[in-house]
């Protein structure tokens, strides 16, 4: 039986790869947007945001002009954030979660407030670790997670409402909670897939997200302020990124089917999964790991440009071509959240002695466009992105590659969040984009006549 299965499913696989295929000619013939993107890279523009901005360029006098890199939240630049908050020794994530979701920058109180909200809240409904995580783990958190999400809808006493006041109820709990969902998701597949130790701690009341999250996944549950703060970092600029990323758009598409809000955030956690999206991360560390293994020199620059150029040629790490980190869909000059995660995580790097990684980041992103350039012979503005140093700041905190992508939705729940209260608020409408069938009519054929056999 198992002969005949595997044989169907490779007769099945081939037809559906060849009936699959379009003609890519197609695609310009009917002025069809891939990916919908416009021809110079630009998003197609489908809707309107408050919550936040990419800048990359300005137009003048119709021509596109790159600068540096800039990102907003509800109108206010990320690095005013971002540095108000480090000058003034405070954690700025919950403040990052109350901007997106009303709008405003919270006072002291609100502030306070929100935190012990966000308190309350996080604990995980009673038996849900037992039932929900401990006797279905998977190898993969973000699996975990998606399916977390989903069966916090059993333990809603109102899952469906999209009555506002529900929806911001559920969305507040779901940022308080989604630290607890990725920590036992990753403690559950340490002990069945690693078959290592379990310990599951409960989040503390007194800590804020990032040491919740350092608390929840260490043994011993003990942290540094400078991690706790670096950690907090970095949920603070992957907090939010327009409303035209893959899954915060999805976000919204499925928001404006009226579903529920546990279905909306799981198919964004869906979305951020994929290696194009939230797992780019985990593929610029494992490029940077298997450099460090291939060259006897960090600082020499001739040995770092023989790597960059293999990989370009397809001759080193998985053969892909592409050098992970380096480029960006929108940014030309600079990231911002690059320049914030350089400007702030180097002290840590010398703090655990690995200012050396540091520098040899540093110098990959430096030479990285020219080498591009040179092999490639294409001028394409290139800066180094938030997942070039993403994994290095991850590593330096010891948090493993299997929960990189998990803590950007830990940051990005904040984000799908607001987007999901907009759509709700102001979409009012179903998404529903058009697809040109480019198939040709045929006439139906009875199953006697029928030659071809699966």
């Amino acid at each position: 039986m198992s002969d005949l299965r595997d044989k169907l499913i490779l007769k099945l696989t081939d037809n559906a790869a060849v009936k699959s295929h379009i003609n890519p000619d197609l695609y310009a013939k009917y002025n069809v947007k891939r990916g919908l993107r416009n021809n110079d890279g630009t998003g197609v523009l489908v809707g309107l945001t408050e919550i936040g901005e990419v800048m990359s360029y300005i137009i003048d006098d119709g021509e596109r002009i790159p600068v540096e890199g800039k990102l907003f939240y509800q109108g206010y630049e990320v690095s005013d954030i971002v540095d108000s908050a480090w000058s003034g020794h405070r954690f700025g994530y919950e403040e990052v979660a109350f901007l997106l979701m009303t709008g405003d920058l919270p006072t002291a109180d609100e502030l306070s407030d929100f935190k012990k909200l966000l308190a309350e809240s996080r604990p995980l409904p009673a038996g849900f670790t037992e039932d929900m995580i401990l006797k279905a783990p998977s190898p993969d958190v973000m699996n975990k997670l998606a399916r977390s999400v989903l069966a916090l809808y059993s333990y809603d006493s109102n899952p469906d409402s999209t009555e506002l006041s529900n929806v911001v109820r559920q969305c507040v709990e779901l940022i308080a909670r989604f630290p607890v969902l990725i920590a036992y998701g990753y403690m559950a597949r340490r002990h069945y897939v690693e078959h290592q130790s379990l310990f599951l701690h409960d989040p503390v009341p007194e800590y804020n997200t990032a040491q919740n999250i350092l608390h929840l996944i260490r043994p011993d549950g003990k942290f540094t302020e400078d991690e706790a703060r670096i950690l907090d970092l970095m949920l603070c600029i992957h907090a939010e990124h327009g409303g035209g990323n893959n899954s915060s758009f999805v976000t919204h598409c499925v928001a404006s089917s009226g579903s529920d809000t546990y279905s909306v955030i799981a198919a964004a956690v869906g979305c951020l999964k994929g290696p194009k999206h939230g797992g780019a991360s985990n593929s610029a560390y494992a490029m940077m790991s298997d450099m460090m293994a291939n060259i006897t020199d960090y600082k020499d620059e001739s040995q770092i440009e023989d790597y960059l150029t293999k990989i370009l040629k397809r001759e080193a790490f998985d053969r892909s071509g592409l050098i992970y980190g380096i480029g960006h869909a929108v940014y030309t000059l600079s990231d911002p959240r690059t320049r914030l995660l350089k400007k702030y995580a180097r002290e840590l790097a010398v703090a655990k002695g690995m200012e050396d990684k540091f520098d040899l980041y540093d110098t990959v992103e430096r030479i990285a466009p020219d080498v591009f350039h040179r092999v490639k012979n294409n001028d394409k503005i290139m800066c180094a992105n938030v997942d070039f140093y993403a994994g290095l700041c991850y590593s330096m905190l010891g948090i493993p590659p299997v929960l990189f992508t998990p803590l950007f939705a830990c940051a990005r729940i904040a984000g799908w969040s607001a987007h999901r209260i907009e759509e709700l608020v102001s979409g009012g409408r179903i998404m529903r984009p058009a697809f040109k069938c480019v198939n040709k009519r045929k006439p139906y054929v009875n199953i006697e006549d029928r030659t071809r056999h699966i």
